[in-house]
């Protein structure tokens, strides 16, 4: 149906807890008089196969109701289409929709902006040949602490992070990388390399602060080796994004980032890829979203 908003769900979001605002938010969507219907699969490649059979026939907009892993997933179903993606944060993060001006902590705010149906055009970023991303691609020790995290069961949200940020420490040495920026070849030891449509990731952390998702370009900051003592001390930096001023960090733009690197997992939108190397490239105007 051309006009139906069909809303896309993550039961699992904040560990159920964001279910309780799905009737609230479905109440909005209908305010404005466009017919609803609601999408939860029995597993994040069933979720995909009702999206993308959604989004076949043509509906005028997927709505991801969920964090950043649920948008990942409806980014795969809608770039290069013409059906917008809505937003309505209801994760643990929410990185993707805080860069383009969503309420990450407001989905009834969120569910009233998808109701007015205002769509921007923005790049999206393909991971190898066939997955979309949005927001950033890690790969090094980022990407490390949260390839631990993904294999534990406990402490559940984000405090698995930081127990997996701790463990990831005892072993921590700079990795040796090799990274080519629109053909140019750079080799050095670097502690991780994130690749950003959009400017954090990690409920906050502006890893990219000067990223813009419609420049058709991406943002490539490179920490260089440095000490356990000195990569402590930076990382609270990352919050407000001026560890970019660091003499370790480089930030360069490029079209297509190839990275490679021995034993690293590539994780984007803070879902997994696989193991490098990996090649980026953007896509400009892949995505419509709806934006405030």
């Amino acid at each position: 149906m051309p006009d139906e908003l069909v809303v896309l769900v993550n039961p699992a979001a904040r560990g159920g807890r964001a279910l309780r605002l799905l009737d609230p938010v479905i109440r909005r969507l209908k305010q404005g008089g466009r017919p609803v219907s609601v999408i939860v699969g029995t597993s994040a490649q069933d979720a995909l196969e009702r999206a993308c059979t959604a989004v076949a026939e043509g509906p005028g907009a997927l709505v991801a109701f969920g964090g950043d892993g649920l948008v990942h997933l409806a980014v795969q179903a809608v770039a290069g289409t013409d059906v917008p993606l809505g937003i309505i944060p209801a994760g643990t993060g929410n990185d993707i929709a805080d860069a383009l001006g969503i309420p990450r902590r407001d989905p009834l705010a969120a569910a009233a902006i998808v109701a007015r149906g205002r769509s921007r055009v923005i790049d999206a970023a393909r991971a190898g040949a066939h997955e979309w991303f949005a927001g950033v691609l890690a790969c090094g020790f980022d990407s490390r602490v949260n390839e631990r995290a993904n294999g534990m069961t406990r402490p559940p949200g984000m405090a698995k992070y930081v127990v997996a940020l701790v463990e990831e420490l005892r072993s921590y040495a700079p990795i040796g990388f090799r990274i080519t920026l629109d053909g140019e070849v750079i080799e050095q030891e670097a502690m991780l390399v994130a690749v950003a449509n959009t400017r954090s990731y990690g409920a906050g952390m502006r890893v990219c602060p000067d990223a813009s998702p419609d420049d058709g370009l991406l943002d490539v900051l490179v920490l260089g080796a440095m000490s356990k003592g000195e990569f402590l001390r930076t990382f609270p930096r990352v919050y407000r994004g001026s560890h970019v001023n660091h003499p370790a960090a480089t930030v360069r733009r490029a079209r297509s980032v190839t990275l490679e690197a021995d034993g690293v997992i590539a994780y984007a939108d803070g879902e997994r890829v696989g193991p490098a190397p990996v090649t980026c490239v953007v896509e400009p105007g892949a995505l419509r979203v709806l934006t405030p």
